[in-house]
């Protein structure tokens, strides 16, 4: 069964996600921001298949995060205030990144 998200909001500087199977997750926002999953942030691979990742530098607000919108039934895009916003943050990696957080690894 697919992973599904119930509710998403922002509760002073962390992102409070609550899911379908009942989990709860609260991200530092961030945390969020760094671990933003698009080609920009990320890098994407050439030719090759090597991964350049590319040199991200935050400006004082590119941890505000200004809205965000439902993709589909899979994830969501989120609006910094900086005004990037083409990461597409599905739910499972929105999981995994709460299993991170929680184990220290981000």
């Amino acid at each position: 069964m697919a992973l599904t998200l119930e509710h998403a909001v922002v509760i002073g500087n962390e992102f409070a996600l609550s899911f379908g199977d009942g989990g709860e997750a609260y991200l530092e926002l961030a945390m969020l921001r760094r671990a933003c999953p698009c080609a920009a942030c990320q890098g994407e691979p050439d030719a090759l298949g090597r991964v350049l990742r590319p040199r991200v530098e935050h400006g004082p607000r590119a941890f505000e995060l200004q809205r965000f919108e439902w993709v589909g039934g899979y994830g969501l895009q989120l609006f910094w205030a900086d005004g990037h916003s083409t990461g597409i943050y599905s739910f499972p990696y929105l999981r995994r990144l709460a299993g991170l957080a929680e184990q220290g690894q981000v």
